[in-house]
C-alpha cells in the first residue's frame, strides 16, 4: 500500500484545576472555539467541542502525524495562556495535569457529539466526577 490511511476518532475530557468553575460566557464559546482552532491547527479536525464550568469535552480525528500528548501538551498550554488573557479573574485559572482520552467507533461519532452539545442538561444531574468515572467505566479502565 502506496499512503497510510487513517480515522481515529477520540473523545478528550479534561478539567480545571482543583475542578474550578471557571468557563462561564462570555469566554466559554471562546474558550471551545479556541480549542477547536488548537485542533485544526494541528490536523486534529474537531468535530464538537463543549463542556460545563470546570472542564472541557473534544470530540476530534486525531491526526496521523501527531502523537496524542502532543495535541494534549498544545490544547492545555496554549488555552491556558490564552485564557488567562480574556479577563483579570482569569489570571490564576490553570488546567488539571491529567486528561482522559477515549477512542470513538464511527458508529458512535453522533451520539457523542450530542452528547457533548447537552452537557448543561446532563450536568443539572451529574457533577464532573462521576461523569468521568462513567466515562471510564464505559470504556473498561479501573
Amino acid at each position: 500500500m502506496g499512503q497510510s490511511l487513517v480515522k481515529n476518532y477520540l473523545h478528550i475530557v479534561f478539567s480545571t484545576k482543583y475542578r474550578e468553575p471557571l468557563i462561564y460566557s462570555p469566554f466559554e464559546e471562546e474558550l471551545h472555539a479556541y480549542l477547536g482552532g488548537i485542533c485544526k491547527s494541528q490536523e486534529c479536525y474537531s468535530l464538537k467541542v463543549g463542556g460545563y464550568t470546570d472542564h472541557v469535552h473534544i470530540l476530534c480525528m486525531l491526526s496521523k502525524k501527531l502523537a496524542l500528548i502532543k495535541l494534549m501538551e498544545d490544547l492545555k498550554s496554549h488555552s491556558s495562556k490564552w485564557f488567562k488573557t480574556k479577563d483579570k479573574s482569569l489570571d490564576n485559572s490553570y488546567w488539571q495535569d491529567g486528561y482522559g482520552a477515549f477512542s470513538v467507533d464511527h458508529h458512535q461519532v453522533e451520539r457523542i457529539i450530542n452528547y457533548i452539545a447537552n452537557q448543561r442538561e446532563h450536568h443539572k444531574s451529574q457533577n464532573f466526577k462521576d461523569e468521568f468515572r462513567g466515562l471510564m467505566k464505559k470504556q473498561e479502565i479501573p
